[in-house]
């Protein structure tokens, strides 16, 4: 090979140390940038030239020197996946230990709170009035300690009940702003498919574009339970649990049902659903009916890290909201229409975190009002047995007073039903406790109705829900309601400390081989000056030898 053959040799050098040396660099500026993968030079050598061919001896051949083959993207599809998989699940149990805490601090069982504890049982509570009362029920100090007590008891209730419905209506709006955070990352995902694609149809690598795409893949993977695969001309599509969300350069819209009674948010497939009505700009009317069996989620599954279906927070928000406000009638199986329906409760209510505590919590204001109410009726009907003409604990209409009463509606009418939120107190007996004169006709107190009172707080005949047969007083109820958000709670959080250290794990991981490392890209760096000034010495001794034979020959 000629001398000037040989500067192209040290050329190659000097270029492809060069573009290495731009790699380093633009790795080193991208140390901190979200999302950013590291990117590593290929070299390849480049065809060898050929002087002989003696079969007896080795072949002569002389080397062109080093190719820049391409700058590649270190990944790994296998961390990629697992970190994908275990994110989305680190995020569906975020979302559940995140609102148990929010129910324990509505309840006040945290720092904080209503404190409804202390309005049943504390030493300053209905309880506590009751006791009082039976002590002199005749006396009207402990008649008003009754009833304001009572009153205190039911405004406290509404207002941890309230605070529930809130919760959900908070979550609902969190559902919304997922759903439209699930469709933007489509979108984007889609036009990089196409910008991808235009960019490595020619020589160049869509690099920074790929990485902008593999971060949507891990920001989605936290939404919900994905999978994706890439075809050979770069596109990627995307499977939304388990529907194609980006197909090539399609995008499947995910829609949002409001229902007209709760206003909650239930996520459709929009290709899947079948409308029938459209209004006046052509827009379809939606109903429960057209989007059956478009659904996103089957919120009917059962919850298991074995079927991969406790992943995604969006998944974790609707099951913790629920899809109504629950009562205490469906702990017997009752549906929100007013007919029994077997294993309502296990469908519907139990996987729900809201709806459980929404459902037992009404159960203990219903039992306990309705109790206080049936003991003043059964005190009034016994006065009358005894004297027909009495009015003992009744009213000027003659029915027995009811200390409870149903809220009237706007149409003048009674409420239906009897649950924490249409429960008011007799104004008439708050505004005169000594209606309640617990003094029987002969002018006795009546200790009778004092002892079925007190017992009716102190009887153990009360369970939390259908899946727990230990009988309760209203006190214990109420304890063993909150020891059952706490110990679920416990589990909540102890599945999420594991899954935390399981995804930190597959994480780190994944930063070892992505991840920029400026000890090891200074490494490269040095190592790459190192070449380049090699192929730089090299050029230069080209260069001296070729002064040299120039000017021996030119004399």
């Amino acid at each position: 090979m000629s001398l000037f053959g040989s500067l192209y040799i040290g050329v190659s050098g000097l270029q492809t140390s060069n573009n290495a040396l731009n790699t380093t660099a633009h790795n080193m500026s991208n140390l901190d940038t979200q999302g950013y993968t590291r990117q590593q030079v290929q070299q390849g050598t480049r065809n060898y030239v050929t002087h002989s061919r003696d079969t007896a001896r080795n072949w002569i051949q002389t080397g062109l020197g080093v190719n820049y083959t391409r700058t590649r993207q270190e990944r790994d599809a296998i961390l990629d996946r697992n970190y994908r998989r275990e994110s989305g699940r680190q995020s569906f149990y975020d979302i559940s230990a995140a609102t148990l805490e929010e129910i324990e601090y509505i309840l006040g069982e945290s720092n904080e709170g209503h404190e409804f504890s202390e309005a049943l049982s504390g030493e300053d509570g209905l309880w506590a009035a009751v006791q009082e009362l039976a002590k002199n029920p005749t006396l009207s100090v402990n008649q008003n300690l009754f009833v304001t007590k009572a009153y205190e008891f039911l405004t406290k209730a509404q207002k941890v009940y309230n605070s529930l419905c809130e919760y959900q209506d908070n979550i609902n709006k969190k559902v919304k702003t997922d759903v439209d955070l699930i469709n933007k990352y489509a979108q984007e995902i889609e036009a990089l498919n196409k910008a991808i694609v235009r960019v490595e149809g020619g020589p160049e690598h869509a690099n920074d574009l790929r990485d902008r795409r593999n971060y949507l893949l891990d920001e989605l993977a936290k939404l919900g339970s994905i999978t994706y695969s890439e075809d050979t001309v770069g596109y990627v599509s995307v499977r939304f649990e388990q529907v194609d969300l980006v197909k090539g350069s399609l995008v499947n819209e995910m829609c949002l049902y409001q229902d007209p009674q709760t206003g909650f948010y239930t996520p459709y497939w929009k290709m899947l659903a079948h409308f029938d009505k459209f209004d006046a700009n052509g827009d379809p009317i939606v109903s429960k009916e057209n989007i059956e069996g478009a659904e996103v989620f089957d919120l009917t599954q059962e919850i298991s890290s074995q079927f991969n279906t406790d992943i995604g927070s969006l998944k974790g928000m609707l099951l913790a909201r629920g899809d109504h406000r629950a009562t205490h009638s469906e702990l017997d199986n009752i549906n929100p229409d007013g007919e029994y329906e077997a294993n309502w409760y296990n469908r519907h209510v139990k996987d729900s975190i809201v709806m459980n505590v929404q459902a037992e919590f009404d159960k203990l204001v219903h039992i306990i009002t309705t109790k206080i109410n049936s003991v003043l009726e059964d005190a009034a009907n016994r006065a009358t047995d005894l004297n027909p003409g009495s009015d003992y604990l009744r009213d000027e209409n003659g029915d027995p007073y009811q200390l409870f009463q149903l809220m009237v509606a706007e149409d003048g009418k009674p409420e239906t039903g009897w649950t924490v939120r249409n429960i008011q107190i007799n104004q008439e007996i708050r505004q005169n406790p000594s209606l309640l004169t617990f003094r029987l006709d002969e002018h006795s107190e009546d200790n009778e109705t004092m002892e079925a009172l007190k017992k009716a707080f102190e009887e153990a005949i009360y369970t939390l829900n259908p899946n727990v047969q230990t009988p309760l007083s209203f006190q214990d109820y109420y304890k063993n309601l909150v020891s059952q958000i706490a110990n679920t709670g416990s589990v909540f959080r102890a599945v999420q400390d594991n899954q935390n250290v399981a995804t930190d794990a597959l994480l780190y991981a994944r930063e070892q081989i992505v991840g920029v490392s400026s000890d090891e890209e200074l490494t490269n760096m040095i190592m790459y000056q190192n070449a380049y000034n090699a192929s730089s010495r090299y050029i230069n001794v080209i260069s001296e030898m070729m002064d040299h034979l120039l000017s021996t020959l030119g004399r």
